[in-house]
């Protein structure tokens, strides 16, 4: 990740889970079986460069692996 999340998260939903999930076999294999789901949503956060952007956020998480692999889709 080269960003951090200030604040909380907010409008949090749920994509996709289970079988849904099309990198769920590398999930699996990288980080373990779990009842994986794909999560969306918005929030505030800082680059490592100094620059702050309102983003939607999307990520993996499975209980007791936690949330993985974040991606930024940057809303402007």
């Amino acid at each position: 990740m080269n960003f951090e999340i200030i604040g909380s998260l907010y409008d949090v939903e749920v994509i996709a889970f289970g079988r849904n999930i099309r990198e769920l076999p590398r999930l699996r294999r990288s980080y373990g079986p779990g009842r994986w789901r794909k999560m969306k949503a918005r929030g505030t956060i800082r680059y490592f460069d100094g620059r702050i952007r309102q983003a939607e956020l999307h990520w993996y998480e499975a209980h007791g692996i936690g949330r993985v692999d974040w991606k930024v889709k940057e809303k402007d």
